[in-house]
């Protein structure tokens, strides 16, 4: 398929895990690609797209900078135009017990993954208005935006927070033919799970890595974690005319691990 030839795509935190895998997804359907992180990884990301024959730059910036989000929207228009897809997908956590956590781990927690979504939505969506051709905002939530889990009370709410931005947005700019959905990942073999399973390890039992992954994945009805590659067919539809009628949606996809 080729649901995305000559459309731009700008992803967030796609230096790694489910971002790196939304990219590549994206490039296999003909869509240039935007990929930004705050690491240099985000460059062998783009590298790669470009060695499969797809188009690709990368930038390596700050989300919770509002300077550093315009230039990325300027990247990206210079290089190839207007924006037809944002997808927000940068997030960072931490675990710790309630007495434990710091003041700057909330800061951060909550700059990286709401303000940051507010940050790119608000440039991404004036730059749609001004190509007025409508367009797409993808913003990652989490599982934890369904249910908020111990000892991450900070990523439980910055995560809340993009299901209500992602609602309020929608009804913003509905009837400009921007639509603005999110999705809840669960339990997905990436960087961020492996530190989860260590982290939560410690303060739930004490089991060695990789245990409590293995006890979660048994709890989800389909008995596996998800992948990359799985969220990617969920963004790509949301991204897609297919989902023309769809707008201030959040979609689980975990494999059934949360059922509403």
């Amino acid at each position: 398929m080729q649901r995305f030839q000559n459309k731009t795509v700008v992803i967030t935190g796609a230096s790694r895990g489910i971002g790196a895998a939304i990219a590549k997804r994206f490039a296999k359907e003909g869509a240039n690609l935007v990929v930004s992180a705050n690491e240099d990884l985000v460059h062998s990301v783009a590298e790669q797209i470009q060695q499969n024959g797809g188009k690709a730059i990368s930038f390596v910036g700050d989300v919770t900078d509002k300077t550093s989000v315009k230039a990325l929207y300027d990247a990206a228009e210079a290089a190839f135009g207007g924006i037809d897809v944002s997808i927000q997908n940068a997030g960072v956590i931490t675990i710790a017990r309630i007495e434990d956590m710091t003041e700057d781990e909330w800061d951060k927690v909550m700059a990286v993954n709401t303000k940051g979504v507010f940050l790119c939505a608000q440039e991404a969506i004036s730059r749609m208005r001004k190509h007025a051709r409508g367009g797409r905002i993808i913003n990652t939530a989490s599982g934890q935006a369904r249910d908020g889990f111990i000892f991450t009370p900070h990523y439980a709410a910055s995560k809340m927070g993009v299901v209500g931005i992602t609602q309020s947005l929608a009804k913003e700019v509905a009837a400009e033919k921007i639509t603005v959905n999110a999705f809840c990942p669960g339990i997905i073999e990436t960087d961020m799970w492996a530190y989860n399973d260590q982290a939560w390890g410690k303060l739930l039992g004490n089991y060695a890595p990789g245990e409590l992954m293995k006890e979660w994945v048994n709890g989800i009805p389909m008995k596996r974690a998800g992948s990359g590659e799985d969220v990617a067919g969920l963004v790509t539809f949301l991204a897609s005319d297919d989902a023309a009628y769809i707008t201030g949606q959040t979609i689980n996809v975990d494999g059934g691990l949360i059922m509403s």
